[in-house]
């Protein structure tokens, strides 16, 4: 029994190799920047100026974060509820894979000319949303995998596990398909493999199908491993019912102090990290002008210590519990987001820098240091937190319920960035919102119980 029990450990893990890469290389290295270089320079070609050109970017990369988060935020807590009663995950997580391959795939034909922006938008977040909503039920047995002393381990090495797989895949791709900048080689020197046109950026391109097949493959350990309980299995339950279980759980959280202040909580500094993760990549190729040679090396170091200090967060919440966890990495993102906010390629907090200064550079490789390594302890200290204030019978409604929290305001950083890019002119002002996101997240753990309220 115990190798059956590591072996579902193991597939549950396997799930964050599989789904890692999308957010590694489609969210944040290298599809996203190469989205904002392409959008920006289509508003170029309609007459913008190069300031204008670049916020209008950052501003439709945000219209994408801000729909995905509201349709997530929308359906997680129905789909979880209804999970819950039918006794039934893995049906979900298979179509939602389906999605996650064909949003993937589609992002190959984004051509470096393309003025259909809304679209590969809409592609690349369906793949997004499919990853997400995915992982809300693949959180659902998390609670099911150990105790109270154990699941904050499972978690942190869940999530550092997935970091490496992002982090190999970064390798990959970096080494043999993603051009460097305006070269025809990748970052190594190479010629993209498989006789990829430099030219058409096919190399770049070519991110989209790799995240699909990476996935299939790795995927495969989950479905091996990981089952339904039969004993939770029910018959498909009418809607109304669904609706009805569900609005006595939320009922419930509103009588609930801890759980609510977490919820309530989670959603500010969830989102001001989701926006930090969406718009990394953006803020470096627009304000520091970064191609792949400068996001490639930017990208690893961030990913090597967000496994790393994911896997010592997990430590740290098995010996001291979640809520000291999730103080000192809010304030660590607080200090990073004051940074991008007061720094830019001329001027660091108003004290002027010399041309071509490398201080930006390094001042902002030690922020991706930080936002890696904070943000993955961040969520799997969340994580596990939502275990202690979980109803064991229903767990995927209660991390419905915390994808909810985590996507209710996810329109709100990116509409907010979005605005102050827009009526600043500036894309590093635009980052303003997310401090306030953290303090106001940071603000509520105050009421959350750090032994949480499952009881």
């Amino acid at each position: 029994m115990a190798s059956v029990g590591k072996k579902r450990i193991w597939g549950w893990m396997s799930f964050d190799w599989a789904s890692q890469p999308y957010y590694t290389l489609g969210l944040t290295f290298i599809f996203g920047p190469y989205f904002a270089v392409v959008a920006s320079n289509h508003f170029l070609s309609t007459g913008l100026d190069d300031a204008a050109a670049r916020a209008q970017a950052q501003s439709t990369w945000a219209l994408g974060q801000t729909f995905a988060g509201l349709f997530i935020a929308v359906t997680a807590p129905f789909l979880g509820a209804f999970a819950d009663t039918t006794g039934r995950k893995l049906p979900w997580i298979a179509f939602f894979s389906i999605l996650y391959v064909i949003g993937a795939w589609s992002l190959w034909f984004m051509t470096p000319d393309t003025s259909a922006l809304i679209l590969f938008l809409v592609l690349f977040y369906l793949g997004f949303i499919a990853a997400e909503s995915a992982l809300n039920f693949v959180n659902a047995y998390l609670p099911s995998l150990g105790d109270e002393q154990t699941v904050g381990r499972i978690s942190g090495s869940g999530a550092s596990f997935g970091y490496w797989g992002g982090l190999i895949s970064l390798f990959v791709v970096l080494i043999f398909l993603a051009e460097s900048g305006d070269s025809d080689r990748t970052i190594v020197g190479m010629t993209p493999i498989f006789g990829l046109d430099p030219a058409l950026r096919e190399g770049t391109r070519a991110v989209g199908p790799f995240m699909a097949i990476w996935y299939v493959i790795f995927i495969i350990p989950f479905f091996l491993y990981v089952r339904d309980d039969n004993a939770t299995r029910g018959p498909t339950p009418r809607l109304s019912r669904v609706w009805r279980d569900l609005f006595a759980t939320i009922r419930s959280v509103v009588r609930r102090r801890s759980v609510g202040a977490f919820l309530l909580g989670s959603m500010f500094y969830r989102d001001g990290l989701n926006a930090l993760y969406a718009f990394g990549g953006v803020y470096a190729a627009l304000v520091l002008d970064w191609d792949v040679a400068q996001l490639g090396p930017f990208g690893i170091i961030s990913v090597v210590t967000a496994a790393i200090f994911t896997y010592v967060g997990g430590r740290f919440d098995a010996r001291f519990g979640p809520k000291p966890v999730i103080i000192f990495c809010v304030l660590m993102l607080i200090l990073v987001s004051i940074v991008i906010v007061g720094m830019n390629r001329d001027q660091l907090f108003t004290i002027p820098l010399v041309a071509g200064s490398i201080v930006p550079d390094a001042i902002f490789f030690g922020c991706g240091c930080v936002i890696g390594g904070a943000g993955g302890a961040l969520y799997a200290a969340s994580r596990s937190m939502m275990v202690r204030h979980t109803n064991p019978d229903r767990p995927t409604e209660a991390f419905g319920l915390f994808a909810l929290s985590g996507k209710a305001t996810a329109f709100l950083a990116p509409v907010l960035i979005g605005v102050f890019t827009t009526l600043t002119g500036s894309v590093q002002l635009g980052f303003l919102p997310v401090i306030i996101l953290f303090l106001l997240g940071l603000l509520l753990l105050v009421w959350v119980n750090k032994d949480g309220d499952r009881a």
